[in-house]
């Protein structure tokens, strides 16, 4: 007989945010969600690296300015490993606009995106889901524009790519060139003749030989290496 069908597990989520109306309004909102469940709260960094170490979560919603320890290096120490555990949570920045130098820095400690505070709820919803799955949800180009405007934060490019890079095929390269620039999948594979699928697998690779989480920090990568120049090619 056929196994009965079981429900996914629940996405775990915690809220990091010194501002407790601010978790309460996130809280109502994903407890209504048959996939989603609040498993912890922190008012600020040194408390969420405290509760991480006994408490599994998926996802970190992580407010940047908070006491005692702010959200990008929260954000650095659980993506690198230290206090969240290796394959630790998926971390969305809460910011206040865009274009802060806290959202770009939290893309540079390992954040797999941000968000508004000021966010709808299903573009909140739609968020946690994507970047639980692994995508990231900043659009390539609002990344392309935040690197571009501090690029004075980024060290002085390498006048030959990293060893690192070497791993990649010159189609990889291509590909992580395009990503850099700002274009979707699907640009990408018109800009190369092939299929949106085989894009897709190509980014796929990209992330496994440079062990990056996702394409935003694929872009920071590039621009990092100097494989592209913030505002220009």
């Amino acid at each position: 007989m056929p196994s009965p069908e079981t429900e996914p597990p629940s996405i775990r989520v915690m809220l990091v945010d010194d501002q407790v109306l601010l978790r309460t309004g996130f809280k109502m909102v994903l407890a209504a969600q048959p996939d989603m469940e609040v498993v912890a709260e922190a008012g600020d960094g040194v408390e969420a690296l405290e509760v991480l170490r006994s408490r599994a979560v998926d996802v970190v919603l992580m407010d940047v300015r908070m006491p005692r320890m702010d959200g990008v290096e929260a954000t650095r120490r659980i993506c690198q490993g230290g206090d969240g555990g290796p394959g630790g949570p998926k971390v969305l920045i809460l910011t206040t606009f865009d274009l802060d130098e806290y959202a770009f820095t939290g893309l540079k400690a390992g954040a797999s995106g941000f968000l508004l505070k000021d966010v709808p709820p299903e573009e909140l919803l739609s968020a946690i889901r994507s970047v639980h799955s692994g995508d990231a949800v900043v659009a390539p180009s609002t990344t392309r524009r935040l690197l571009d405007r501090f690029a004075t934060l980024l060290p002085v490019t390498q006048q030959t790519p990293p060893p690192r890079l070497a791993q990649l095929t010159d189609r990889e390269r291509e590909v992580l060139v395009h990503i850099a620039q700002g274009l979707s999948n699907g640009e990408i594979a018109a800009e190369l003749f092939v299929s949106e699928a085989t894009v897709k697998t190509h980014v796929g690779r990209i992330l496994a030989k440079l062990q990056l989480r996702d394409r935003v920090q694929a872009v920071v990568l590039a621009y990092e290496s100097g494989l592209v120049q913030a505002g220009g090619s």
